[in-house]
């Protein structure tokens, strides 16, 4: 199982480089990280199970109503892999399970 995310910064339309987000599995820290230039974390392989991505966003916007983002998900095929990205503004977020 291998998991990804890329983050882009709607009010930009920008990579959202340099923000850090980490991984957690049964309320502890399995990975963390910061996003590359073009906005990526790649190669992270947290197992099955339920785990939660935290987007630092506080860090990256300055005047934004979300300090932070937690995108809660399922592992449900170990030797697949997870692509969860974030489209995020100061008042809004979006994400979606990508391939």
């Amino acid at each position: 199982m291998s998991f990804s995310t890329h983050v882009l910064d709607a009010t930009t339309g920008r990579p959202a480089a340099g923000m850090r987000v980490r991984l957690e599995h049964e309320g502890a820290v399995v990975a963390e990280g910061v996003t590359d230039a073009d906005g990526r974390i790649k190669g992270w392989r947290p197992g099955a199970g339920v785990h939660r991505v935290v987007f630092d966003t506080g860090a990256h916007l300055a005047d934004t109503f979300y300090p932070e983002v937690v995108i809660t998900f399922t592992v449900a095929d170990p030797g697949d892999h997870y692509h969860v990205p974030l489209l995020l503004s100061p008042y809004a977020y979006s994400t979606y399970r990508g391939s």
